[in-house]
């Protein structure tokens, strides 16, 4: 039954047709072509549509679009994604729907070129994955290629550990978060890093959750700095700072450590919340201290070099990790105030003596000038009171000048001890810092470590011979060298000075005499003890214009005197001149006390 069924003729069959070459009618040819049309996509150039990649080579993909033919995209507009297979759905842009071959002509460029933007913008908003292709290295990153827009990698963002060859990631297809888009000037911002942390936190929370104060761990150094040392602790990040690297001086970690170098450390603390770890290298090594000579003691000489300088002192290393101060104080017997660096620098080698020693606290005090005598020991065998020396003019004040003698030995020339003869204001004026100057000690003060000295002692006192050339009432040639409030300043033979007050300076014709005026003065006071020389130059003619009147009215009285004689008892005369005496004694002393006061 089967077989009949198989070979029944189809009543309605075109046999002419069959025998022209056409099995179909025309109607069912329209049908079918019909049918075709609709099973396929209605396209429209420069549209961008979903496609399938049905074969793939080193230079092209051929892809579906479910069109009447297929299309061809040459590889180089996939290389962002190296890992492109034949049933991949890809975006395609229809740029011609038939060439003059006939071909489908398809760009994947400009398909993703099309939705670029909003594709970047859609990444940002739902913190999306996307992936991108390395096109090149540009100042402080990477561009590159996302969605066919050329974004920026900052170097920074490009793994979570500092990258030292950026060429290895040139041509590399990555993923990567958008984190940052600039929507004014088109700029887009990804980072690779934001993906590693994302995995590492969940690492670090299961490190952190584990770990213990004063554990021993081995890790990677993975970046120096110059407070310190990274160690990856495998997945979480610890600090080692410098401090912490060796028990000696450090001044930066590459003395200690290396890149890439694995060691073992400790666990000194670490914080949950911040998720910050510090570790410590020297922790795990004897403290050198333990290890100082237990013989050491105060007085005992070491040797050791400066490794660091203050103002105030310098620090001597005399073993790894075992330093000592040696005070500024404690450099030179001066008492001078001068910085540590006037004495050492870093990298000296020194000799000190042990002043303190604490092996508890750790802390050891040094001194240098121990080494050498202390000049005030024996201060009276080598600087007597009397003996003569030449010192170093160290300070000024206003009452002396501060010189030392040796290293350690100073003393103080009052200003009044200068010069005999000079009136000195200020030191400055006779002498300079740094000048040398001939002293003779006066005093010693060995509890104070303090000498008086003089300078002026060194000569004879010539107020000794003064006092007989400036006797009160000679008259001498003077210059007025210098007026100041409550008179002058008088420049006198031999390079003294003296003294007048302004109602003295008034000359004869009434006028006030002034600055460099070279007049005869009278020596009215003389003073040795507070080399005082007071003068007048007034003085010379009032005393002339007196002793004419007293000549007049002696002549005046003896004339006098000889009418009364003649006309009065011989005792009248006697008390007369008694009486004139007394009148004269008595002007005399008036006189005198005006001139005092």
């Amino acid at each position: 039954m089967t077989e009949q069924l198989k070979n029944t003729p189809i009543e309605d069959f075109d046999w002419d047709a069959y025998e022209k070459g056409d099995a179909i009618g025309e109607k069912t040819r329209e049908e079918l072509v019909k049918t075709y049309d609709e099973s396929l996509n209605t396209v429209k150039d420069k549209e961008v549509i979903e496609g399938t990649i049905i074969a793939l080579n080193k230079r092209e993909a051929v892809v579906n679009i479910d069109y009447k033919s297929d299309g061809i995209i040459p590889m180089n507009e996939f290389r962002y994604n190296p890992d492109l297979k034949v049933g991949d759905k890809v975006e395609v842009f229809i740029e011609n729907q038939e060439d003059k071959k006939g071909q489908l002509i398809l760009s994947h460029r400009k398909a993703r070129a099309a939705r670029s933007w909003d594709r970047v913008n859609e990444a940002l908003e739902k913190d999306e994955i996307i992936k991108g292709f390395i096109k090149c290295r540009t100042k402080g990153g990477m561009i590159v290629d996302v969605f066919g827009i050329e974004a920026f990698l900052p170097g920074s963002q490009i793994d979570v550990r500092p990258i030292r060859d950026y060429d290895m990631f040139v041509g590399k297809t990555m993923e990567f978060k958008v984190v940052k888009i600039n929507q004014e000037f088109k700029n887009v911002v990804v980072s690779h890093k934001a993906l590693i942390e994302a995995e590492l936190e969940q690492q670090k929370r299961e490190i952190i959750a584990k770990l213990e104060k004063g554990q021993v761990l081995e890790g990677t150094v993975k970046n120096i700095t110059s407070y310190g040392v990274f160690i990856d602790l495998g997945g979480v990040d610890g600090l080692i700072h410098i401090t912490d690297l060796s028990w000696g001086r450090v001044s930066h970690p590459q003395e200690v450590v290396e890149l890439d170098q694995k060691l073992n450390v400790v666990i000194l603390d670490f914080d949950d919340e911040k998720k910050r770890i510090a570790l410590g290298l020297k922790q795990l090594m004897p403290h050198p201290w333990e290890a100082l000579d237990p013989e050491l003691k105060v007085g005992d000489k070491v040797k050791g070099r400066v490794v660091v300088m203050a103002d105030y002192g310098a620090f001597i290393e005399i073993a790894p990790g075992v330093e000592g101060l040696i005070h500024v104080s404690e450099m030179s017997w001066s008492q001078h105030l001068r910085s540590a660096q006037d004495f050492l620098k870093v990298g000296d080698e020194v000799e000190a003596v042990v002043l303190t020693l604490d092996r508890e606290e750790r802390k050891m005090s040094l001194g240098l000038k121990q080494l050498k005598n202390d000049p005030w020991e024996d201060i009276e065998t080598k600087y007597p009171v009397g003996s003569q020396h030449t010192a170093k003019v160290r300070n000024f004040t206003n009452f002396g000048v501060f010189v030392e003698i040796e290293e350690g030995v100073d003393g103080l020339i009052h200003i009044s001890d200068l010069s005999w003869v000079k009136k000195i204001k200020h030191p400055g004026e006779f002498t300079q810092i740094g000048a040398p100057i001939e002293v003779q000690v006066l005093e010693i003060d060995k509890e104070n470590r303090r000498l008086s000295l003089g300078h002026k002692q060194l000569e004879e006192n010539p107020w000794d011979v003064f006092e007989t050339i400036f006797t009160q009432g000679s008259v001498h040639e003077g210059t007025i060298v210098e007026m100041v409030e409550k008179g002058a300043v008088i420049a006198l033979p031999y390079g003294v000075e003296g003294f007048a007050t302004p109602k003295h300076l008034v000359k004869e014709d009434g006028t006030q005499a002034q600055v460099d005026e070279k007049l005869n003065f009278k020596v009215i006071e003389f003073n040795k003890d507070s080399k005082r020389i007071i003068l007048s130059h007034s003085r010379i003619f009032e005393d002339e214009a007196k002793a004419e009147r007293n000549e007049a009215r002696k002549a005046k009285r003896a004339a006098t005197a000889a009418k009364r004689a003649e006309e009065a008892p011989v005792a009248a005369p006697a008390i007369e001149k008694t009486t004139f005496g007394d009148l004269e004694a008595l002007a005399a002393l008036k006189e005198k006390l005006s001139e005092n006061k």
